[in-house]
């Protein structure tokens, strides 16, 4: 999967599940006393003040659990017969990766000049092994937290206000039906990267230039014959680019995978705070489910709104493989996050702290605080700074249910081992 929407610089796997800025979640269901939940999280202001020069990531001592906090400990690695979030099995193959990806010349450059001394790409390493040791003898949340207490230091992001707030999203790989052909059903179709996309000319063409308004125009320019499958829906080619990839439902009855190949040399354009600038939606409450009953409701608009969006994405037919992050290596559901890679380590263990959305016994979407152990897989041209977190849910439409409407303030921390360990 690609991430894009930055500049010509940027060429980078996996996108955001951004249409919009997405202001305010949904009802946070309380499980645990306010000062476990935000103080003990926090940025000590005793770290703050030591520093001179801020740097992005500042080593803390770990944050112990408040009593009865299950938020606290990751206990979703104990729960195999938990279908909704990743079991230790899953958290495994994610650590495998990144420790497969620490070993390639690609991470030696990656780590040459990271910024915050002390991180080197054998420290990341050695930290993720061990990692990996304690998860297979521990038999519990809370016995795997004492053991990481004991021997990580933790590494918290100054977060977008340099007191460790981060702003968490969330994507996903969504589901589509495509044709290899052009149909009167199928008209809508997504590109594949230009051979000589490299040696057009700055400015690029805009989106608008390269399709037109209702994305019907790309055969009369430099699109034509790039086609590489059509949709049904106006929006879904779009959301594709967003996503940066997808898994395609052939008319045929097979199905295939698309991922980022290429893309032009504008930043991305939220039309979903458009919407609200025109008034269209209010600022409260918007959300990706919000904009897409929006546009249901009004599908004509589709034609003034996507053409605001001056970027554009290539893609590339890949046979059905995962979603692949920023350094190569597939995602993993729930266990996969994007973050700024000028600034955050990449490979890196990581542990996050925010409210999740989880569908209940109901199917109705509830937030949760949990806490997860991550690996730092990917990142985007929308993901910027120290106080932004994008977390991968997966594939389908509940994983989509759910990014759609995560927007939630949380903590962010790399897990590094003690000097003397």
């Amino acid at each position: 999967m690609k991430k894009i929407f930055a500049t010509v610089t940027i060429s980078l796997p996996v996108v955001l599940l951004i249409l919009l800025v997405r202001m305010q979640s949904m009802g946070l269901r309380e499980i645990s006393p306010p000062e476990c939940q935000v103080k003990k999280w926090d940025l000590p202001k005793s770290l703050i003040k030591q520093q001179q020069k801020m740097p992005v990531i500042i080593p803390r001592l770990a944050v112990s659990c408040c009593q009865n906090d299950p938020s606290c400990l990751d206990e979703a690695i104990y729960q195999d017969d938990n279908d909704q979030i990743s079991d230790k099995k899953a958290l495994l193959a994610a650590i495998d990766r990144s420790l497969g990806y620490l070993q390639t010349t690609r991470a030696v450059t990656a780590y040459q000049s990271y910024q915050v001394a002390g991180i080197t790409r054998d420290h990341v390493f050695k930290s993720l092994r061990r990692f990996r040791e304690l998860l297979l003898k521990t038999n519990s949340p809370a016995e795997l937290h004492a053991a990481i207490e004991k021997e990580f230091v933790f590494y918290q992001s100054v977060g977008k206000d340099d007191k460790g707030t981060v702003l968490f999203t969330a994507y996903y790989e969504p589901l589509y039906a495509a044709s290899r052909t052009p149909t009167a059903e199928y008209r809508y179709p997504i590109y594949r990267s230009p051979p000589d996309l490299n040696s057009w000319s700055l400015p690029h063409p805009t989106r608008l230039e390269l399709e037109g308004p209702d994305a019907l125009q790309g055969a009369k320019g430099k699109l034509k014959g790039l086609e590489l499958f059509w949709f049904r829906d106006r929006l879904e080619p779009y959301l594709a680019q967003i996503e940066g990839s997808a898994r395609i439902q052939l008319t045929d009855g097979t199905q295939t995978t698309i991922g980022y190949a290429g893309n032009t040399a504008y930043n991305y354009k939220s039309i979903g705070r458009e919407l609200v600038n025109d008034g269209k939606l209010p600022l409260e409450g918007v959300t990706m489910p919000v904009i897409l009953d929006y546009f249901h409701k009004y599908p004509q608009e589709l034609n003034i709104y996507i053409p605001r969006d001056p970027s554009f994405v290539f893609f590339q037919e890949t046979y059905g493989a995962p979603a692949q992050g920023s350094i190569s290596v597939p995602l993993t559901a729930e266990r996969s996050i994007a973050t700024d890679k000028s600034l955050m380590p990449p490979g890196a263990l990581a542990l996050i702290r925010a409210a999740i959305p989880f569908t209940g016994t109901t199917n109705k979407m509830e937030f949760r605080i949990v806490s997860r152990y991550v690996l730092d897989q990917d990142t985007g041209g929308a993901i910027k700074g120290a106080g932004r977190v994008d977390y991968f849910l997966g594939t389908g439409k509940l994983a989509g249910d759910r990014a759609g409407v995560t927007v939630s303030n949380g903590q962010l921390f790399y897990l590094l081992l003690k000097p003397n360990n």
